[in-house]
């Protein structure tokens, strides 16, 4: 694929896992790529390493999306970098699990300050660059965000939230910006509990969970589609959503 050569892409929380994955493929397309890091110094290395292994330029910035002055510099690093942004990725993100009554207001704040206001404050400040290259905005939800988990209350609202600020965004920023959502299910990583794994496989209609090469390859489809779609919620969960 080349499909993006020629582009520059933004993707943030791109060190790790999911986000490393997307930074890489979208390297394989052909993008320049730059991405954001906060405390994953070393992953973002080596993600930076994979990135220039395949013959396209990177660029990794630490940035503290919950404070704008952070925003700010990282979105003006990158157009310093690479002159343009035609694709921005918003994947940095957090999950936590806690019991409805447990859940302190520090930690709501702190889950809708990553989750929305992150996404907001970075997709604002690169309006201008997005726009001149009538580019695309990838929105990272979660099927949480569709369906309600009693044990998840504010990382649900808070990914309903991003549902929502793609659909309001892709009318306020239209004709120029098509903006679009990726909202994941269970994605099998390295981490989780083989338990939890086997019983959502056998409650997903395609038996088994994703993988974050079914992410990408969501994302990447986004990402090259015509211009004509946009403020689009694409549930990648294997028919999890409708048990």
């Amino acid at each position: 694929m080349s499909h993006l050569k020629g582009k520059t892409a933004f993707i943030t929380g791109g060190a790790r896992r999911l986000g490393s994955a997307i930074a890489a493929a979208l390297a394989q397309a052909g993008a320049d790529v730059a991405f954001t890091f906060h405390s994953s110094a070393n992953e973002a290395n080596e993600t930076l390493a994979r990135i220039k292994a395949l013959g396209v330029q990177g660029f990794a910035l630490e940035c503290d999306q919950r404070k704008q002055e952070s925003v700010n510099l990282a979105v003006d690093k990158v157009l310093e970098q690479f002159s343009r942004i035609d694709l921005l990725i918003n994947n940095a993100g957090v999950f936590e699990t806690a019991g409805f009554e447990a859940i302190t207001a520090e930690q709501w704040d702190e889950v809708f300050a990553v989750n929305v206001r992150g996404p907001f404050l970075v997709s604002q400040r690169a309006i201008p660059s997005l726009r001149r290259a009538r580019g695309r905005i990838i929105n990272l939800g979660s099927l949480g965000g569709e369906k309600p988990w009693a044990t998840h209350a504010h990382y649900c609202s808070s990914k309903a939230a991003l549902h929502m600020l793609t659909r309001v965004m892709a009318k306020a920023l239209a004709p120029e910006i098509a903006v679009n959502c990726v909202a994941p299910g269970m994605i099998a990583t390295e981490g989780q509990d083989p338990q939890l794994l086997a019983r959502l496989a056998a409650r997903t209609p395609m038996k088994k969970n994703g993988s974050p090469e079914d992410v990408v390859s969501a994302v990447l489809y986004f990402a090259t589609a015509p211009q004509f779609v946009t403020g689009q919620i694409l549930t990648v969960d294997g028919g999890l959503g409708l048990a």
